[in-house]
């Protein structure tokens, strides 16, 4: 049956697109799934076409081609008598052997990117001789080269998408000995490899190293049975094949139709580009926590991945507080038996989602994780870039699409280790490059069962003492889940630094429901404790604390009297002013929920909101009033004109739930229909609780108010 299977493989290579289909249809008829297919070489007359993957590298190239944040860079460190002629060679045999590492792209009139794979590449290896310096000076130089060699900018219209240089540091071009050492430095660019590929070259590399020392003849390795590009032209003809609706339909019911962006909260303004230098901070988890995890892990039929990932969701959860949090977690993507060997960009990445409630028990969470990532491995061939183009979230230059954070495990005891003949081989590391993300967590199982944690961080964004608070409570929640795994989320105690534990405060159960005073209820108190203290300024109004109240009090029995209760959704029409905010306290101190309908919006935007919200009273400034379209069925009141001498200055006194709506804020619309996400007073006073030791405000503080 195999060699039925590579028979039909074969054959439908050969077939002109328009014939596809058809025979794609037949072998559906007779039980045939496309997956079950060889992967062949592919046909000549097709060329070779890139992959999904490397047509969005291709474009994230054009738009920074000088960004290092897709260099895959590796070093090792030498001593011992370095045949540098053998190094040289063995590195060009192995570019020989892989189409990917031989490439260059380039796109046509219509701005479709193409590829073309030279027939030979010679790769040049130079030497850089530090051997002269002092010590000191020479590892300063050895630092400084390495990183010229790692972030030299690419050229992917000319290629190479390899490259290598060798620092000496101790030795001569004659008379090499035992106590010779070099610094090897190998670069590629991830739209040739990934790094399963780096694995590759390195161990292909040591046996063509080992047998040009031995025998002066490179090494005889089994033919690859399929290049790269092969297998780019497999997978667009296997999504053709119906599996791509199969995937895309469980992605875009998992995801949803919206993407929210994390909001982590930063030591630094966001720089509009996105651009930053990356930074690591490295911890092992101590060896007692390591085992107790993984027999927790195992007692919930969950692998170690699953409770780094959940415990890592949930520390992102507590920082943001956002409920639904959404990571990036790259996939090999080489279940292929083909594909074991070949150097190319293989690798995937996921969206794994957690939806996480407060009373929920870290087992739960673990089982949610579970549940997401076994779903998540039977569609994980889905390319990123095809999923990113379905859902079309909103786009901007500071922020990755679909996900803002990535997680990564590794095993490296599945790693072979480099050896080369009479050479001591040890990595040497480079240093960070470019942030690819805002945050990025790396966890490793080594050979004798520890486990390392990386958090590399934008360090453009991030403080190392905020960072050293994160690891902290990462190593909490472990710790939590080890030994206390039917604990709920709102029953973890936190440790570290007082502004970190106001952060995390929302965690704490066990304070009451009335501890979360509404907005207004804060600016009453206010205008007690401070009435003459200026609360409010525009141009050249401004209301102390006991006029906004007094103000906003008699707006709020008006509003009460046309039948505002509880939760009843008004409608706030005004542009910037003094009056705005007398407004948005009006409805909230009436029980109301506040809509804000932005007068400069479109009619047709505008239309569907009231008419989606469901309002029946707009609060509006008499010149914008005939902007907002419906107002004939609707109840209107033009806070500029109206007389409120009738009306108490006392406080209402209705009673609001925490959990009631606040107010009801609608989205951009770029992916279809503005939809109106609702508010409770509970989301408002917990953020402002959480976020009060940020910044320590005082009485003499005064907030701009930028937003829209």
């Amino acid at each position: 049956m195999k060699n039925t299977y590579r028979s039909y493989a074969e054959r439908f290579a050969l077939l002109a697109e328009d014939k596809k289909g058809q025979v794609l249809k037949m072998l559906k008829e007779q039980g045939i799934d496309f997956s079950m297919l060889d992967i062949v070489p592919r046909d000549p007359r097709r060329g070779t076409p890139p992959s999904f993957a490397q047509t969005r590298q291709w474009f994230l190239w054009e738009f920074d081609r000088a960004s290092t944040a897709y260099h895959i860079p590796g070093a090792l460190r030498i001593r011992g008598c370095l045949n540098l002629d053998a190094l040289r060679l063995g590195l060009n045999n192995v570019v020989a052997r892989h189409e990917a590492l031989r490439a260059v792209f380039t796109t046509d009139s219509q701005g479709q990117v193409g590829q073309r794979i030279q027939e030979s590449v010679a790769l040049q290896v130079p030497l850089i001789d530090l051997s002269g310096l002092a010590p000191d000076a020479r590892e300063s130089a050895l630092r400084s080269e390495a990183q010229k060699l790692s972030e030299a900018a690419f050229d992917l219209t000319q290629g190479p998408l390899l490259r290598a240089g060798v620092i000496r540091l101790q030795g001569e071009d004659q008379g090499q000995g035992e106590g010779d050492e070099h610094v090897l430095v190998l670069t590629m660019h991830h739209i040739a490899s990934d790094a399963w590929s780096m694995d590759i070259i390195l161990q292909e590399f040591g046996r063509h190293y080992l047998a040009l020392t031995q025998g002066d003849k490179p090494a005889s390795l089994d033919p690859l049975p399929i290049q790269y590009a092969d297998y780019a032209v497999w997978q667009k003809d296997w999504l053709n094949s119906g599996e791509r609706e199969r995937q895309l339909a469980y992605w875009t019911r998992q995801l949803g139709g919206e993407q929210p962006v994390l909001q982590l909260p930063v030591d630094y303004a966001r720089r509009a580009d996105g651009r930053y230098q990356a930074a690591t901070r490295t911890v092992q988890l101590p060896a007692s926590l390591a085992t107790r995890l993984r027999k927790s892990a195992l007692a919930q039929d969950a692998t170690l991945f699953m409770a780094l990932l959940a415990m890592f969701q949930l520390l992102l959860n507590r920082y943001t507080l956002q409920e639904d949090i959404r990571v990036g977690v790259p996939m090999a993507n080489r279940r292929r038996a083909e594909t074991q060997g070949v150097v190319g960009f293989f690798v995937n990445t996921q969206v794994l989602r957690s939806q996480i409630d407060e009373q929920q028990s870290l087992a739960s969470l673990l089982a949610q994780v579970r549940n997401r990532a076994l779903e998540a491995q039977e569609h994980q061939d889905l390319p990123f870039e095809q999923l990113v183009e379905a859902l079309r979230p909103d786009r901007n230059l500071g922020a990755s699409p679909l996900f803002q954070v990535m997680f990564n495990h590794l095993q490296f005891g599945a790693q072979a280790v480099l050896q080369l003949p009479g050479l001591d081989v040890q990595s040497y590391g480079l240093g960070d490059m470019a942030a690819k993300y805002e945050l990025m967590l790396s966890t490793s199982e080594g050979v004798d069962g520890q486990i390392s944690a990386s958090l590399q961080y934008a360090s453009g964004l991030f403080d190392l003492q905020t960072i050293e608070g994160m690891v902290d409570h990462y190593l909490s929640l472990l710790g939590a889940l080890a030994d206390h795994p039917e604990q709920r989320i709102c029953e973890l105690e936190w440790s570290g630094t007082v502004r970190w534990q106001a952060l995390l405060a929302r965690g704490q159960c066990k304070a009451t429901a009335g501890s979360h005073s509404p907005l207004h209820r804060l600016v009453e108190r206010q205008a007690i404790n401070q009435p003459g203290a200026i609360a409010l300024r525009c141009e050249d109004q401004s209301l102390t604390y006991g006029e906004l109240n007094a103000r906003a009090n008699g707006v709020a029995h008006r509003l009460m009297a046309l039948g505002v209760v509880p939760e009843t959704r008004v409608g706030i029409a005004m542009q910037r002013s003094v009056e705005m905010v007398v407004g948005l306290l009006a409805i909230l101190k009436a029980g109301g929920a506040y809509v804000p309908l932005d007068p400069d919006y479109p009619a047709d935007r505008l239309a569907h909101m009231v008419q989606d919200s469901g309002i029946g009273l707009v609060l509006a400034h008499s010149s914008v009033r005939e902007r907002i379209p419906g107002t004939a069925g609707l109840k209107v009141l033009e806070i500029d004109t109206l007389d409120l001498s009738g009306e108490a200055d006392t406080d209402p006194q209705v009673q609001v739930s925490p959990d009631g709506l606040a107010y009801v804020i609608y989205t951009s619309g770029s992916t279809g229909r503005p939809k109106g996400a609702q508010l409770s007073h509970r989301n408002v006073a917990r953020l402002l609780d959480a976020t009060e030791a940020w910044f320590g405000f005082g009485p003499d503080d005064v907030w701009t108010l930028f937003h829209s």
